[in-house]
Order: C-alpha cells, then structure tokens, then sequence
C-alpha cells in the first residue's frame, strides 16, 4: 500500500508543477515535474531490478544476486509487470552455479510476461538448454527453433548454433556400454 500512497503523492506534485508552469514559474514547474515524475518511473520499474540488470551487464553475478535478495517478497514489492524479469535475473544468476534450478526460474519469467523479444530469446534458450541437459531432445528442438525466431539481432546465434550442434550428438547413455556385462551371444 506504502508504493500506492508515493505514486499518488507523485501524481500530485505533478499536477502542482504544471499549475506552477501556467502561472508563469516555468522553471520551478519543470524542476517539480521532473523530481515527481522519478519516483512514477520507479513505480514500474523497480531499481533493485535496474541495478541488478547493470551488474549483470558488468558481468559481476555477485553483487547481481545481492541486490536481487534485497527483494525479500516480490509480489509485494514489485508491479505485477516486473515479476517476470525479477524471475528472469534469478534465473540468470542461477546458471553458473545451479543449472538445474533455472530452467523453473525461466519458464515463471515468461509465464509472467517478458517485454523484450530478446529477454524471451535468452529465456527461451535457457529452458532448451534445460531440456537437452534431461534428455528431452525434441522438445529441445522446438525451443532452439522459438529462440532462432525472437533472436531478431541475431546476439545469440552462436549459442543456438552451439546448441544444435548437440542435438545432433549421439546420447552417451545409449551407447555406453558396461565392460564388466558379458556380451550377448557368448556362451561361457
């Protein structure tokens, strides 16, 4: 509720800046505008998450994953349209150290909604890789072929490529043999 009662105050210092501006103080009015009009573009975009994404981009996973677990409930921190890149980061941080955990983060990220068609490329990439690592191949496929689609930049072209390189792999687990079993045909 706390973020509601800000947004409003927000919304209001905004109309006093105009009213400022209309009785010829345009300079305070533009000041009051944009001083009110930060705390609006917080509202829907949480900086906890803006300062995560910076060090992510930094490639600094560490001070990424701190600042992510300042967010203690994001359903009661965060706008509904931020959920799903609050999954994401988390996700993303995962990676290095728990695989197996990301592919759950990624799938709730666009469950909630994505708004970057890259953003939905990476988490699209993420699930497949996920997906080839448990031995679920065409449906790796068809992930790695969404991907190709949302990647209009082409930035994760040689990871798709990569990927696909490994499908085309024979499965160890098929073709590894036990050298200790006897061999069919042979009688002792």
């Amino acid at each position: 509720m706390n973020k509601y009662i800000k947004f409003l105050i927000s919304a209001l210092m905004i109309a006093a800046g105009i009213y400022l501006m209309m009785n010829r103080n345009i300079g305070w009015g533009i000041v009051v505008v944009i001083l009110s009009a930060i705390p609006i573009v917080l509202f829907f975009k949480n900086e906890l998450i803006l300062i995560a994404f910076w060090f992510l981009r930094k490639q600094n996973v560490a001070k990424a994953s701190n600042w992510l677990s300042k967010i203690k409930n994001y359903e009661t921190e965060l706008h509904r349209s931020q959920y799903g890149y609050y999954h994401y980061l988390q996700g993303l941080v995962l990676a290095q150290d728990h695989p197996a955990k990301v592919e759950p983060l990624m799938r709730k990220a666009l469950e909630f909604g994505l708004n970057m068609k890259h953003d939905r490329a990476m988490a699209t990439l993420n699930i497949a890789a996920g997906a080839l690592q448990k031995g679920r191949r065409q449906e790796a496929a068809k992930l790695l072929e969404e991907a190709k689609k949302l990647d209009s930049a082409g930035m994760m072209t040689d990871q798709i490529k990569m990927m696909k390189d490994q499908l085309k792999m024979p499965s160890m687990q098929k073709h590894m043999h036990n050298p200790n079993m006897r061999q069919r045909g042979k009688s002792f």
